[in-house]
């Protein structure tokens, strides 16, 4: 196939076969904004569960080597905070994180 059609989370999409010369890499992902961590859970697990891999802060590497950020929306308030010191809280929580615990960023958001 050179061209195939999809739909992710309502949004059509067109996939390219490049061949060979074009892999898939982190210049690429699918970000998913979710509401809470039950959401965050589902779908975290619903592509490492199926032969994906996880990385770090978010995202992860589904079975075909697409890339994903599973992003709580709770994650990107506290990383944008108008009080820089508690998004830098935030922020250095995210990063020991692989799959994101909202309550963990909240709690390092409050200090």
């Amino acid at each position: 196939m050179l061209t195939v059609q999809f739909t992710v989370l309502g949004i059509p999409c067109l996939g390219l076969n490049g061949g060979p010369a074009f892999k898939h890499t982190e210049a690429f992902s699918f970000q998913v904004a979710t509401d809470d961590q039950a959401e965050t859970d589902r779908l975290w697990h619903a592509i490492i569960d199926h032969g994906g891999q996880a990385s770090a802060c978010g995202w992860c590497k589904d079975a075909w080597g697409l890339n994903w950020q599973i992003t709580p929306r709770a994650l990107i308030a506290a990383v944008t905070d108008p009080d820089r010191a508690a998004a830098q809280r935030a922020f250095q929580a995210m990063m020991n994180m692989t799959k994101i615990d909202i309550a963990a960023i909240e709690a390092a958001r409050r200090g």
